[in-house]
């Protein structure tokens, strides 16, 4: 252990607590107490020396000596109150009164002592204080002063050296003056160096928090411009921080948050703590150039100290500024934006079910009420004295109902097969327009009794396809039969097959009511019916059009629907020539709601394809 270690632990001893855990100022007390208690414990060792050689002292010589011991006093005071400018202060005081009293008896203004007044501002300097240096200036000042007034009407006593013991006593005052002044410069010097490693060694903290911090912290004026923003704003936004100050930032807010974004700086800017989500849009990469990306900032904005912001003369003008820290919540928006879908699915869902056991109510008790009343009849007969036309008009509607009540429990059964991944296509080649006049000849007679012309074109050179036929002609059957079911009398139902490269092409369309424009994106939900509950005219479970999807998905098929409410329907389907089953079943349908369209482009769009085909069928009333 070195000297230097013992003196720096004994005046660690003495620091006051206040001092022990700033490095700046424990540097700085050390540099106060250390030359005074060594020239304290210098004037204690060389004032024996100096009653040998002298003799006995002057009272001001004692006086003198005596006023040496006080930095020890001025040392004790900083380690107990820590009040390092207040020392400072009681420091400037003891040397004035100590060059004062050997000045004021040596001569004044002329005396040796009075050059040590230059050292009484220097020595204050120290204090890194302005007002402790003002405060010594005027000290030495007045002090000089005093002197030459007290010199010019001879309140001081006239020294009796010789002029060659003067210039030694000035010569010697000059040197000391200069020592001391060097060891002052030394001690502000060493000062300095350990203020510049200090901020070095906070300034690569901080470099080292910022570069590793995935929080973007920035600093902001009232009107948003950017003054400062740390490195992670790079990594997040994928540009230099560069063009990131100013407005830079700020032109990369989405349009539709600027004005929060605005609002909630200038808000923190007047002493409000603010936390807003807006959108940022990042740099793409090269890959991906000419898109759009946005992503979610979670932004905390406060307005920023006054200590930190205030400029280096100390003065309190400077405009109001924001520190705000920023976070990519992308992810969190996107669990929240599925959470949000995942609720809404829930709710349509338990509507759908809602609705569903509505509709089972009246599907299902309707054709049983006519099958127990009817057979019921028939079981009376002798007692009703039925004839033999009204027991088989009573069979007829007792079939009717069985029939109706069994596509109903058929449909129900369909659609939970194809939910649950049950439904097996079984592919086999066949010819589809066989199975599409067959499906419209089977539907002829109905739109023949609803006065609905149905006009059918198939081209004769259809190729053959495979496919599960008997899924072919369900997707047919409920398509014609749904547009037969929403067409008014005197309305027209067509129905178009081409081939477009691998693809078999239905076109299937209606001049019937329509669908909203808001029930497009459900058509093809389980249960789901189009149109208010209270208005629909039609029967039907809300199953046709969902196993129509489900069945063209499994072909691995596209189901296209287009309409305008009054002005009618189109349903293109597209199905594969040659079906190849997946590895995985499908689980999505290929369903694509478009924009709608007028009336004739309806019917244009599904004359497109048959201006030039031979082969037209048509079954009117």
């Amino acid at each position: 252990m070195t000297v230097l270690s013992i003196i720096r632990d004994c005046l660690d001893a003495l620091l006051h607590p206040s001092a022990r855990y700033d490095a700046l100022m424990r540097a700085r007390h050390r540099a106060f107490m250390a030359p005074r208690l060594l020239g304290s414990l210098a004037a204690f060792a060389a004032f024996p020396v100096y009653l040998a050689m002298r003799g006995a002292p002057s009272a001001v010589e004692v006086a003198a000596f005596a006023w040496l011991i006080a930095p020890i006093l001025l040392s004790w005071f900083l380690s107990r109150t820590g009040r390092y400018e207040g020392a400072h202060v009681l420091s400037s005081l003891a040397l004035a009164g100590l060059i004062m009293a050997v000045a004021g008896s040596t001569g004044g203004i002329e005396s040796f002592a009075a050059v040590w007044l230059v050292v009484v501002p220097l020595e204050a300097a120290l204090s890194a204080s302005r007002r402790v240096a003002a405060f010594a200036s005027l000290l030495a000042l007045s002090c000089a002063g005093f002197l030459i007034l007290a010199g010019h009407l001879g309140w001081l006593p006239v020294a009796d050296t010789s002029t060659a013991e003067r210039g030694v006593l000035m010569a010697c005052g000059v040197v000391s003056a200069t020592l001391y002044a060097a060891g002052l410069a030394f001690g502000a010097e060493s000062l300095a160096r350990t203020s510049v490693a200090l901020l070095s060694r906070e300034e690569e903290r901080y470099r080292l928090l910022a570069r590793n911090m995935s929080d973007v912290v920035s600093r902001h004026r009232r009107n948003g411009a950017v003054e400062f923003i740390s490195p992670a704003a790079e990594a997040m936004l994928g540009m230099p921080v560069a063009q990131l100050l100013g407005h830079g930032l700020f032109d990369r807010v989405h349009v539709a948050d600027r004005p929060a974004y605005l609002t909630a700086l200038s808000a923190a800017a007047r002493g409000d703590v603010r936390s807003i989500e807006f959108r940022l849009r990042r740099e793409p990469d090269g890959s991906e150039r000419g898109q759009v990306d946005f992503l979610w900032v979670e932004m905390r904005c406060r307005p920023l100290d006054r200590d930190f912001g205030q400029n280096p003369h100390g003065d309190d003008t400077r405009e109001a500024e924001v520190v705000a820290v920023m976070r990519d919540v992308t992810e969190y928006k996107l669990s929240e934006q599925a959470l949000e879908q995942a609720r809404s699915a829930a709710e349509a869902a338990d509507a759908a079910k809602t609705r569903f056991l509505a509709t089972m109510s009246h599907e299902l008790r309707t054709p049983l009420n006519a099958i127990i009343g009817f057979s019921e009849m028939i079981a009376q007969e002798q007692t009703l004295m039925l004839g033999a036309a009204q027991r088989r008009e009573y069979a007829q509607l007792i079939n009717d109902s069985g029939q109706h009540l069994l596509s109903v429990v058929n449909g129900i059964l369909d659609m939970s097969k194809m939910e649950s991944g049950n439904f097996e296509i079984a592919s086999e080649p066949f010819a589809p327009r066989a199975a599409l006049l067959h499906c419209c000849n089977l539907l002829a007679l109905k739109a023949r009794e609803n006065g609905i012309d149905l006009i059918t074109d198939a081209p004769q050179d259809l190729p053959v396809m495979t496919g599960d036929p008997r899924a072919f002609k369900q997707i047919v059957l409920n398509l014609v039969a749904n547009a037969i079911k929403f067409t008014e009398r005197g309305g027209q139902v067509s129905v178009t097959a081409s081939v477009s490269g691998s693809q078999l092409t239905l076109r299937i369309g209606d001049t019937g009511v329509g669908i909203a424009a808001d029930d497009l994106n459900r058509i093809g939900a389980p249960f789901f019916q189009a149109g208010k509950t209270y208005q629909r005219r039609h029967e039907g479970t809300g199953l046709g059009l969902s196993i129509v999807k489900s069945l063209v998905a499994l072909h691995l098929g596209e189901l296209t629907v287009q309409s305008r409410l009054g002005e009618g329907t189109l349903v293109t389907v597209r199905l594969p020539l040659v079906y190849t089953p997946p590895q995985v079943k499908p689980v999505e349908s290929k369903v694509a709601t478009l924009a709608p369209v007028q009336r004739h482009d309806l019917q244009d769009q599904a004359h497109d394809q048959s201006q030039d085909q031979p082969a037209l069928v048509k079954k009117s009333a």
